[in-house]
């Protein structure tokens, strides 16, 4: 069982300093997870903001204008400072106020820090322009880059006391954050292909006559660009299925924040199923009534509910 904080910690004003800053970085950036994180308990909004304040860092970085091998050295750099939170190397008064906010989440909570190492080693597979021949290649890059953030979310959310199955509960954030992340390939796959990246696996693409890629807002002649949307769909919704078994090991405002975040994307997911053809004219996105819809669902519990009640019957 991973403990679970719910009050908030005292903090002295340069680490409250940091986290306001962090929070003030995941309102203006995080478009989708922002909804979700608003949902929780003081101490753990904090520690999530500052987790994603840091990833939004390396992701920075590696989408950036820099030459790759600059990119790789601020990568490296960005390493070296993560060991010193590590290590606890990082004073309050220290003039980053990411690595302030971030070493004191990680006091708080058991917050795997090792996931932020695979973060890095998830965008330099991006500057060294990687692709992947098949779905176990492109499953070692998500898990990375989102999975790793799904067992790094669990850190802050803890499981209940005596929730059935808690053991597998890093397991199925890892999934979870496969799901979220393949949703964002699928929905990103025209502005990946203008940046010169390609994630789908090179074998899907062939099967579905792809593989001249996706840098013209039409489809490719003779490609069947639905078939490998709703191929990718069907795979992206079974990860949901198996991730959405963390919802009932968490407490209710954790659960609300995890089934937000998913909610959205889930119905992100079911847009680009309608109108496969959109991602390539731009990208594809919810409104923000749409978004904060999914969040009240999620904090009403009505998301968890749902999902318990069809993981129960898949197991009778």
């Amino acid at each position: 069982m991973i403990r679970t904080v719910e009050f908030a910690p005292h903090a002295s004003a340069p680490v409250l300093a940091a986290y306001s800053y962090c929070e003030a970085v995941t309102g203006q950036q995080a478009r989708n997870f922002a909804y979700g994180i608003r949902l929780l308990p003081t101490a753990k909004r904090r520690a999530m903001s500052a987790l994603y304040a840091f990833s939004r860092r390396v992701d920075d970085i590696g989408d950036g204008a820099l030459a790759d091998g600059v990119k790789a050295a601020r990568l490296e750099e960005t390493r070296a400072l993560l060991a010193r939170v590590r290590a606890g190397a990082v004073e309050e008064d220290d003039t980053d106020p990411v690595a302030v906010a971030l070493a004191h989440a990680a006091e708080v909570f058991p917050i795997p820090l090792d996931g932020l190492d695979e973060l890095i080693d998830g965008v330099l597979m991006d500057v060294r322009g990687e692709t992947y021949e098949t779905w176990d290649d492109l499953k070692g890059y998500c898990r990375c880059v989102a999975g790793a953030i799904g067992r790094l979310s669990l850190g802050v959310f803890g499981t209940e006391p005596g929730a059935r199955g808690a053991e597998r509960a890093p397991e199925y954030a890892d999934t979870l954050g496969l799901a979220l992340q393949l949703t964002n390939i699928l929905r990103d796959v025209r502005e990946d292909a203008q940046g010169g990246r390609t994630y789908l696996p090179a074998d899907d693409l062939a099967k579905f006559g792809c593989s001249a890629g996706f840098a013209e807002p039409t489809v490719p002649e003779g490609a069947d660009f639905a078939g490998l949307v709703h191929f990718e769909v069907r795979r992206a919704r079974a990860l949901f299925a198996e991730g959405y078994r963390l919802l009932p090991m968490l407490d209710r405002r954790s659960g609300a924040c995890v089934a937000a975040m998913a909610g959205i994307y889930r119905r992100l997911l079911d847009r680009i199923e309608r109108e496969p053809e959109a991602v390539l004219r731009g990208r594809v996105s919810l409104p923000g009534r749409e978004k904060a819809y999914v969040a009240v669902r999620g904090l009403s519990g009505l998301d968890t509910r749902h999902m318990t009640r069809r993981t129960v019957r898949r197991r009778v």
